[in-house]
């Protein structure tokens, strides 16, 4: 799934201290291979260099926390 800026998104990467945390694509760039990597804001920081498989579409995890319900 492609990013663009301004969408919601949650970050998956255990290794970053903003693992799980809902942000904001603030930029998209493209490497030298083609794939694209992303700079997500959060409340009190930001991830840059994030690639497209770290992340996943924060409208889509709430939708499926309603249909738990």
């Amino acid at each position: 799934m492609s990013f663009e800026k301004g969408d919601t998104v949650v970050l998956n990467d255990k290794h970053s201290e903003y693992d799980g945390d809902v942000g904001e694509i603030k930029q998209v760039s493209e490497t030298m291979f083609g794939d694209k990597n992303y700079t997500v804001s959060f409340e009190d920081g930001q991830e840059p260099g994030v690639p497209e498989d770290n992340l996943e579409a924060a409208e889509a995890e709430a939708d499926a926390e309603d249909d738990e319900e």
